[in-house]
């Protein structure tokens, strides 16, 4: 009586018999280990025997990481499609005013950065100022600044001068380079008086003066008069003297001189405490000085 295969191949049976799930398999199908296992009391076990056996004949691998199924032989991930390529912001600081010994801050704006560089370059003399996060000028007063998850990539310069004035370029590193460019226009505060260089005044009229104090980082602290190299004193013997201030990103100062006196013909110096002076050449006409404009 031929062994019967229940669990085991018996010693005496060379041939036996493979089931998979009950049913009986064809000797034809049996040399496919990846798919075949030989009932026993280990019950689901094939399948990882199954398994290994894929792996072992190159027939599938594992990826560490990923979820599911190993992939089979000719098989592969799917693709991602590529990334969008930088775009530059054409419409973003294009046109820097920055105050003479203030920080000055110039912006470059780029989406979908990825993994291209921002450099900023010095179009006055092609001077390369910084690649990324790093500065490659021996001028400390540079400084590249970036957030992360920021478009913005700027460059800083402290204690900005005039001589900073210029053109500006960031350069994008893709094929072919991205470029933005930011000019840069430094000024100092500026002092003038209104309707100068020389004021003609008739006798008995009321002179005033009015002094502007333009691009100044701060307002001045306070600004004062001078009448030929001398202070003006508010509370002097002549009378009729008022200065009026208002500050602001454009500070103003007016000095009123009631009833003009050819003695307050002169020199008018405006001092602000942080800007240069300015100056006026005041003309007070007497009767016959103004006669003879009149006859001219």
């Amino acid at each position: 009586m031929s062994a019967r295969e229940t669990g085991d191949r018996s010693s005496t049976d060379t041939r036996g018999r493979w089931q998979v799930e009950g049913e009986r398999v064809p000797a034809s199908q049996r040399a496919a280990p990846s798919r075949l296992q030989r009932r026993s009391q280990h019950g689901p076990a094939w399948v990882v025997l199954a398994m290994l056996s894929l792996l072992s004949t190159g027939r599938g691998h594992i990826r560490e990481g990923r979820r599911g199924p190993p992939l089979l032989l000719g098989e592969s991930e799917p693709t991602l499609p590529p990334p969008p390529p930088p775009q530059l912001d054409p419409s973003h600081s294009t046109d820097v005013t920055a105050l003479a010994d203030r920080p000055a801050i110039l912006n470059c704006r780029v989406h979908n950065i990825n993994n291209k560089t921002v450099s900023w370059i010095r179009h006055r003399d092609i001077h390369l100022l910084t690649v990324g996060r790093y500065t490659y000028t021996s001028d400390q007063r540079f400084r590249a600044l970036h957030e992360e998850d920021s478009d913005d990539w700027l460059l800083k310069i402290n204690y900005v001068q005039t001589r900073d004035s210029g053109m500006y370029e960031c350069q994008i590193s893709t094929t072919p380079p991205l470029s933005h460019f930011v000019r840069l226009n430094v000024v100092k505060p500026h002092t003038h008086i209104l309707g100068g260089p020389d004021m003609h005044i008739n006798t008995g009229s009321t002179i005033n003066l009015t002094c502007l104090v333009e691009y100044s980082p701060e307002p001045p602290d306070f600004i004062y008069w001078n009448h030929n190299n001398k202070i003006i004193s508010y509370d002097s013997s002549r009378g009729g003297v008022t200065v009026i201030i208002e500050k602001g990103d454009l500070t103003t100062s007016s000095l009123l001189i009631q009833d003009a006196r050819p003695s307050d013909s002169g020199r008018y110096d405006c001092n602000p405490s942080n800007a240069a002076s300015a100056n006026v050449t005041v003309h007070v006409l007497n009767e016959d000085e103004r006669s003879k404009g009149d006859h001219l």
